[in-house]
């Protein structure tokens, strides 16, 4: 039966698994991962195969031509028939899974519908690799793969009245009464579950999975309003209607970098003393060696820098979640630049990695889907929000040092706050100056309210409370200071669209109303 394509969400529950519950199903999760790479094997098989024939390289000379054209058209249904007569369908992997399924050990411990999203998982990494999305997908050891999944509510993994029943086993789970959100959550029909298996302080833990059908409930105040938001390395800058917001980005996320190094020249040391035939006799790597012998000591490290990570991603996401629920208690149209994240990484290798902020734009991005609005992103070329001044329509660029704007007048205000605030009057790519012009007056003063206590250098301080360094994802010691927010009014306005300048900036100017 096919899923449904209604919307849906995650509702995560722990387990109270015993030492026999969690036996039984490390061997369930070990032979869908068996099934996983047995599929893949085979996937990868048929499309090397495939790619080897005449038939494919002629569908690759066909013209492409444009979306929903007859030649795209024509050239998509040439592939299709190759596929399917090399059988590299869902439909053919799946025959293949049980087949391999019910002639050995695995057909006593894989119901088989787990088999068949085992199958279906491994095609769509063959599937993602074929349409160069993704490189070539690798097999999955042991600690790789850790999730059994069913098709439907009614078989493989039944929920119903708190417990979980797989198999012969019924697992209860822990539920909060006092959490309103899960009590909400759980009254919405249950779509399919999944068991999952997380390494918690050195210990293996299991979780349910519920994907309910519907959109998540809300607990928290939305506003329909307009938000222009500027989203850099560090910090994050929010403007919506008679609120700004500005501080640094993620800052209960500390990443212990000296912990870290210390950590991985302890599993280097490890590692070259139980495999020495791995380097040469000046401690060089040798191409082509694999050091297969891991020490109890390396194990150990393993484990610590993994459970660190874990903790700092949870840590990161919960400070996403929130950050994005202020927005939207700000406004649910939000206004950003489109940005490269991943260009980000060359250039701001650390701070990248401790902020994620392509994730919270990916987090932001479903919030404001399930209040019924969307992101607006917009092209930085035809903008330049940072360069713009509003007062005299100059564009003037400014060195990453330089946080702050500087009027004709001698004022001055937080580059990062301006930017947001300009970013909440652009429209299809154009900058309406008309209406910026009109709402400054109030604005200015909210912006300075906002940026107040902050350092003008780069990365060189904040009125915050710093987290203290140590394992990371912790908070703040003063937990009793509260982030700045200003609350002045700004003017109500309507966004109208915008004209081109000489450096690629478009605005306009007009007497609208």
């Amino acid at each position: 039966m096919p899923r449904k394509t209604t919307p849906s969400f995650v509702v995560t529950l722990p387990l109270r698994s015993t030492p026999a519950h969690e036996r039984s199903l490390a061997i369930g999760v070990n032979a869908a991962r068996q099934i996983y790479n047995a599929v893949l094997c085979e996937g990868l098989r048929r499309l090397d195969l495939m790619r080897q024939g005449k038939a494919y390289a002629s569908a690759r000379k066909m013209p492409k031509g444009a979306p929903l054209s007859k030649e795209r058209k024509t050239r998509s249904a040439e592939f299709r028939r190759l596929r399917e007569s090399f059988n590299l369908t869902p439909h053919a992997l799946q025959k293949f899974a049980q087949a391999c399924r019910d002639r050995c050990w695995i057909g006593d411990h894989l119901p088989g519908h787990a088999c068949q999203t085992a199958a279906t998982r491994a095609f769509k990494a063959i599937e993602a690799h074929a349409f160069g999305i993704r490189g070539r997908p690798r097999f999955r050891r042991c600690d790789q793969y850790n999730s059994l999944e069913g098709k439907e509510a009614k078989s493989t993994i039944i929920w119903r009245d708190g417990v979980v029943r797989v198999a012969a086993m019924v697992i209860a789970a822990e539920l909060d009464p006092g959490n309103a959100w899960q009590v909400e959550a759980l009254k919405a029909p249950t779509k399919y579950s999944r068991l999952i298996r997380r390494e918690v302080f050195g210990k293996h833990r299991w979780y349910v999975q519920l994907v309910q059908e519907g959109v998540t409930p809300l607990t928290r105040e939305t506003k329909r309003g307009v938000v222009g938001l500027d989203i850099g390395p560090g910090n994050i800058a929010a403007v919506g209607h008679g609120e700004a917001i500005f501080e640094r980005f993620c800052e209960t996320v500390v990443e212990p970098w000296m912990e870290s190094r210390r950590i991985q020249r302890a599993m280097d040391r490890s590692r070259r003393a139980t495999n020495p035939e791995c380097f040469d006799e000046k401690g060089r790597w040798k191409k082509g060696a694999k050091a297969r012998n891991r020490s109890k000591r390396y194990q150990a490290l393993a484990a610590k820098g993994r459970d660190r990570d874990r903790r700092l991603a949870a840590e990161r996401r919960r400070a996403h979640g929130e950050m994005a629920n202020r927005i939207l208690g700000q406004g649910t149209t939000v206004k950003t630049e489109k940005l490269s994240y991943k260009a980000w990484q060359r250039r701001f290798g650390r701070s990248s990695k401790v902020r994620g902020a392509g994730m919270f734009v990916g987090i932001l991005r479903n919030k404001l889907k399930v209040a019924g609005d969307q992101l607006i992103e917009f092209a930085t070329r035809t903008t330049c929000l940072s360069q713009f001044d509003h007062t005299d329509g100059t564009l003037t660029k400014k060195p990453l040092r330089q946080r702050y704007h500087q009027f004709p007048d001698g004022s001055r205000v937080q580059r990062d706050l301006y930017s947001a605030y300009l970013a909440s009057f652009v429209w299809e790519s154009r900058l309406d100056v008309k209406q910026a012009a009109q709402a400054w007056t109030g604005a200015e003063v909210l912006l300075r309210a906002a940026a107040d206590g902050f350092e003008p250098a780069s990365g060189r301080g904040f009125a915050l409370p710093h987290v203290t360094l140590g394992v990371g994802a912790g908070r703040s010691k003063r937990c009793f200071q509260k982030v700045r927010e200003a609350g002045d009014g700004v003017t109500a306005t309507t966004l109208v669209s915008a004209k081109a300048s000489e450096s690629g900036a478009i605005v306009e100017y007009r007497d609208g109303s």
